[in-house]
């Protein structure tokens, strides 16, 4: 008995100790400093030995301008626990006091605290950072280094030259460590690729492809090749790119799998004279069977997305040629069911895609397999209007992948599917959902099926005009182009000036791009641009203009001034990196 009243007893004063560190903090949070240094020193007194509590007592006397209260705070602790991040603390509050020889004895005296003990780095260069003292947080870790040479502060020495704008360093610093333990270059190419797209200055581009090349160059090690290959992918040129990987592979010939990884993103870029010169140098370096089905498979997939309809049976002669050389089995799965899509949506055999999709379901399939199996049989029943069965496959694949990507996307799809039927408010809720999903494509695509059902709901309560563009929207599902069009140009007449108007606008404007009747697309942009300027589209029409200007039309002149108002009006594009990418091309900087 007594035992349990001891435990109650810890229990509660854990409870009421806890809500106490919450109140002090909130009272922080709030700027009630006089509060929170009450409630932290109340704190403090139960734990002395508690850092964050001190500090933040300290900080409290610092905003209430205590500067004399808090020196001498900082100096007991410190003649107390004797620790060399303290005397940073002590050299900022002369800081504050404006007596900056005594902040800077303070600071040496804690860099000397280093030379003697360099253990003693990691609170001291701590310290500095967060106080924003970045030259001298770059000393420290620079004084343990030459006081211990085992210790490697490589990573936090490059971040802080990136911090101080010495970009050079920072890309040298961070190539040396790379080098030095490449388990480390993932990390390091993280912040590289940050720096290149969001806040290096504008010959950071440049820099780093010297310093690439230079390193290539003295050094031999197929490692640079790789890294060289890592920065083109990230510039988008992925030729450059696969001149790297060959060089690679001539050393080391064991695998074309990145090649191969090079390739899909070609294609995921709509580069495609550099992906069919990439698979096609797969096709003739290798007898792997996987690799060969994978790279047809690719190719493939590209040539259907462009085919006109007079190509279709060339297409479907090579699937069949692929599918009698490779055989039915679960590697060739990939083939089977681009197969089974192109007989439904393109050749319009629906039962002939389900006979092919059934048979390699009847194929020993991991669980991954079977569910790309049973994704592609929902999509063919969605095409064939059963939308009841297509959303039993759809649950199934969300029931056996849970939280997993596979399943996300099939979320996604049974969300188009409530869609199509006109049942928007449970599709709305199923968007709403997948707004958060971890992939970004998803997330984006559930984020705009929302926006469209949301906004056109608070328009028109009847959703007429909504009904209207979801059935525009599943006629260009089952790959109904023409009648696709005639859909949204009823639309636009009956709903003129409504707010439907601008994404029907949108999706023609996509259609005409597709079909490359670009001054017809730009048309539909131009027209959101002039009686939408103030939409949710308007990033969407000038983005999508400069790019016909620019890479289809020839014409650069024209797609600069449209590249800049994404650039200076709308930072929250998702279109924003690749704009300014553009423009900076177009101007002729160096760095891109």
């Amino acid at each position: 008995m007594k035992k349990l009243f001891l435990h109650i007893t810890l229990f509660f004063s854990l409870v009421c100790f806890s809500q106490n560190e919450q109140l002090a903090q909130y009272y922080y949070e709030k700027g009630d400093f006089e509060k929170a240094k009450i409630s932290f020193e109340e704190l403090l007194k139960a734990t002395p030995q508690n850092y964050q509590y001190f500090i933040r007592i300290v900080d409290c006397y610092q905003q209430l301008q205590q500067f004399d209260v808090a020196e001498k705070a900082i100096q007991t602790r410190l003649n107390i626990y004797k620790q060399g991040n303290l005397l940073v603390e002590l050299g900022y509050n002369f800081h504050l006091k404006k007596d900056e020889a005594s902040a800077k004895k303070q600071y040496e005296e804690a860099i000397e605290r280093i030379n003697k003990n360099p253990n003693e780095v990691y609170g001291i260069a701590n310290s500095f950072e967060r106080k924003v003292l970045l030259e001298y947080a770059l000393k420290s870790y620079q004084t343990a280094t030459e006081s211990q040479p085992n210790y490697n502060f490589n990573y936090q020495i490059a971040l802080l030259y990136g911090q101080l704008g010495n970009t050079e360093m920072m890309i040298s610093t961070f190539l040396d460590e790379a080098y030095a333990n490449p388990q480390n270059s993932i990390q390091i190419q993280n912040q590289l690729a940050r720096f290149m797209v969001e806040e290096g200055d504008e010959n950071f581009n440049e820099t780093l492809r010297k310093a690439l090349i230079t390193r290539a160059q003295k050094n031999q090690d197929v490692f640079w090749n790789e890294y060289l290959s890592w920065y083109y992918v990230q510039q988008k040129e992925f030729g450059k790119a696969f001149i790297q990987e060959k060089a690679v592979y001539k050393r080391n010939p064991e695998s074309l799998s990145s090649i191969v990884n090079l390739g899909q993103l070609a294609i995921e870029e709509d580069d495609q004279e550099a992906a069919k010169e990439i698979l096609g140098f797969v096709l003739e370096n290798t007898k792997d069977l996987e690799l060969l089905i994978q790279a047809n498979s690719y190719l493939l997939e590209m040539k259907i997305g462009k085919a006109p309809e007079k190509d279709f049976a060339i297409i479907d002669s090579e699937l069949k040629r692929l599918l009698t050389e490779y055989g039915i089995t679960p590697i060739s799965l990939s083939l089977q069911l681009i197969q089974a899509h192109f007989a439904t949506f393109n050749l319009k055999k629906p039962e002939e895609g389900k006979a092919i999709v059934k048979k390699a379901l009847a194929l020993e399939l991991n669980v991954y397999e079977e569910a790309q199996a049973k994704m592609e049989l929902a999509d063919i029943f969605l095409f064939e209007e059963k939308f009841n069965q297509a959303l039993i496959y759809y649950s199934q694949i969300e029931e056996d992948l849970k939280n997993d990507a596979v399943a996300h996307e099939a979320s996604l799809k049974a969300a188009k599917t409530s869609y199509f039927q006109g049942d928007f408010l449970w599709a709305s809720k199923q968007f709403k959902e997948l707004k958060s999903a971890s992939t970004q494509l998803i997330a984006n695509d559930a984020l705009e099926y929302f926006l469209l059902i949301s906004d056109n709901t608070v328009a028109d309560s009847t959703q007429t005009a909504l009904k209207q563009f979801a059935k525009g929207d599943y006629l260009l599902y089952q790959n109904r182009d023409k009648e696709a069009i005639a859909q949204f140009q009823a639309i636009l007449k009956s709903f003129k000036g409504q707010e439907i108007e601008a994404v029907t606008l949108l999706r023609l404007g996509k259609i005409y791009e597709k079909q490359g009747e670009y001054n017809l697309a730009l048309s539909q942009y131009q027209n959101i641009i002039t009686e939408h300027s103030d939409g949710i589209y308007i990033d969407e029409a000038l983005f999508f203009s400069a790019e016909i200007e620019n890479k289809k039309l020839q014409q650069p002149e024209k797609a600069k001034p449209l590249y800049e108002k994404i650039i200076f009006n709308h930072q929250d594009s998702i279109y924003f990196v690749d704009a300014r990418k553009e423009y900076r091309q177009l101007r002729g900087d160096k760095n891109l």
